[in-house]
């Protein structure tokens, strides 16, 4: 093992050499001093136009639809266009994007961050509710979304524009000859009139040949994700220009720093490390994008990556196990990346054995911890690629920390180093900081950090102080820098890759009327991680149930969030001096009943 970290750590040291192209100072970012990439493009237009000199290659694969960059392209400066002349879209200016993993995600993400407006990445799953809290926090001028969050949402629409007024783009919406005139939409839809089809505003052969002109910051909003609340509600993380792009950077960072570690472990060796592939003829590398692109999980660390290298990137109109496996053949998939669950189910899937997956280099993902006994059984699995697996945040525009191939092997419970342009620190419960080999609370400072939470001034001071972000994970740091995870400060269900904050849950199961008191916590889930569980004390002559329960939550929340565990129980439930519920010991009560 040492000998892999010597490779490691001199092929980091060799990249972050002052004539490299990953060369490093510290700069004043938004009044706090923090290590920059000197060479970081200025902002996420910039990407996308190198991007485009891709051109023909392949870009997006939709089940059965093919997209080149040119093709894309074409879309994107047509839909940028429109955005800016018929709805005054343009610097400073929201646009809302609610819909599958629809090619039409992907078109309208790069139109947008191209005019200097940000995107508003609306969760698909969230209700009519949950999407009428969300626009009406970030008031974008427009939503493009598609059927089934436009059904969800028309109901709220008045509301919404109350406060805001909100222009409707619908995506992949049914045909229908007889559809009134100038609504867009048939009468029986059940769809809001006065929503323009996205064919109709987004004509690739009248797109103009360049992108409208704008003036972008680095430290401008270019994306807002919505990541669940401690307080009931959700909150607008803003990511930035600069974050997106020094995630970008800090990812292609760490793969070039193990490719250099295993190119010097090879010369000494004794063997010669195969003579570097002319960039022009190397094999285009496939990603597959089986998780949501709302997420910064397949968004900033897959599909970022994966478009300024000018890969193929696959998506799925839902995730399947035998579609997936179907694809990988098919397409000749490179890289997987989802949450673990996926790998897993994929290694267990009958159809693993006999479809092709020898074009996989790398299987592995971020959304949840990489359980130790799934890094050994992907290695043994893909013996042409390896396990890989990131840790991060919305609040961190991606990867805090990455790990691949050995280096993960030989760690398995490693999350991996803290990427170079991030300073780190442990934490007590107090704020004191911890010397080295203890465990707290991670803090991190860095241009990835986002720059707040919109409308939530109380929210974004508890989490940034003097431009350290509170992670809320517990973990401790080896003596070569990687991290491991112990436990979360936050009261958090980490459901299948999707972050549930109880109290947003146990908000909505006060609602009901005949709750007297309510403790929403995690248990262990073999397929998903944890499962959102509900200890649950009912007014005196309730008599309702758990289908009762789960019928009253499911137009309030997601699904996902909705408690799939629900005890209801005559006694009070156990609390502490403070009168805080002891979720941990309900948890273990609970567990020994079976």
């Amino acid at each position: 093992m040492s000998g892999v970290i010597d490779y490691f750590k001199q092929a980091w040291d060799e990249l972050l050499a002052p004539d490299s192209g990953f060369a490093i100072s510290e700069q004043e970012v938004l009044g706090v001093k923090m290590k920059v990439f000197n060479q970081a493009p200025p902002n996420m237009r910039a990407l996308w136009e190198l991007a485009t000199l891709h051109g023909d290659k392949t870009y997006i694969v939709y089940e059965d639809e093919r997209y080149s960059y040119a093709e894309i392209d074409a879309r994107v400066r047509a839909l940028a266009h429109h955005l800016r002349d018929q709805h005054g879209v343009g610097s400073g200016d929201r646009v809302a994007v609610a819909m599958r993993n629809y090619p039409e995600w992907l078109v309208s993400y790069w139109a947008i961050l191209s005019i200097g407006a940000a995107v508003v990445g609306m969760n698909a799953w969230w209700t009519g509710p949950e999407m009428e809290f969300g626009l009406t926090d970030s008031k974008p001028k427009v939503l493009i979304a598609d059927r089934e969050r436009l059904t969800n949402v028309a109901p709220h629409l008045e509301s919404i524009r109350a406060s805001s007024p909100m222009a409707l783009i619908g995506v992949r919406l049914p045909q229908d000859s007889d559809q009134p005139e100038g609504t867009g939409l048939p009468t029986n839809t059940g769809l809001p009139a006065n929503t323009v089809r996205w064919e109709d505003v987004v004509e690739p052969d009248k797109a103009p040949a360049g992108l409208p002109e704008t003036d972008i910051d680095p430290d401008d909003d270019v994306t807002i994700f919505y990541t669940s609340g401690t307080t009931g509600f959700p909150k607008g993380a803003q990511l930035t220009h600069r974050g997106s792009v020094h995630n970008v950077f800090n990812i292609a960072f760490l793969s070039m720093v193990g490719a250099l570690a295993d190119a010097k472990q090879l010369a000494a060796s004794g063997q010669a490390p195969a003579a570097p592939a002319d960039p022009a003829a190397a094999p285009q590398k496939v990603f597959m994008a089986p998780t949501p692109l709302f997420h910064v999980t397949a968004c900033n660390c897959l599909m970022h990556p994966a478009t300024l290298t000018g890969s193929t990137l696959v998506l799925m109109y839902k995730w399947d196990t035998a579609r997936a496996l179907e694809l990988i053949e098919r397409e000749g998939v490179t890289n997987f990346s989802g949450v673990p669950t996926m790998s897993r189910e994929m290694l267990l899937h009958e159809d693993w054995n006999t479809r092709d997956t020898s074009t996989l280099e790398m299987l592995g993902g971020g959304g949840a911890p990489l359980q130790p006994d799934l890094v050994g059984k992907i290695d043994e699995a893909i013996p042409q690629g390896a396990p890989s697996t990131g840790y991060g945040l919305t609040e961190t525009n991606g990867i805090i920390t990455a790990v691949s191939a050995q280096l993960y092997v030989d760690k398995p419970a490693s999350c991996g180093p803290v990427v170079p342009t991030l300073d780190y620190k442990l934490i007590d419960e107090l704020g004191n900081d911890l010397p080295e080999g203890a465990t707290g609370e991670l803090c991190v400072k860095g241009p990835i950090v986002i720059k707040g939470y919109i409308n939530r001034e109380e929210a974004t001071a508890e989490a940034i102080q003097d431009g350290w972000f509170r992670t809320g994970d517990i973990a401790n740091i080896d003596e070569d820098g990687f991290v491991f995870l112990v436990d979360r400060a936050k009261d958090m269900v980490l459901h299948g890759g999707e972050n549930v904050y109880c109290s947003e849950v146990e908000a909505a199961i006060y609602r009901h009327p005949d709750i007297a008191e309510a403790a929403v916590f995690s248990l262990p889930d073999e397929r998903l991680g944890e499962e959102v569980a509900a200890a649950i004390v009912l007014q005196p002559g309730s008599t309702l149930d758990e289908a009762g329960l789960v019928q009253f939550l499911t137009p309030q929340i997601a699904k996902f969030k909705i408690p799939t565990s629900v005890w209801f129980r005559t006694e009070p439930l156990p609390q502490n001096a403070n009168g805080k519920f002891l979720k941990k010991d309900l948890r273990e009560e609970l567990l020994d009943q079976g």
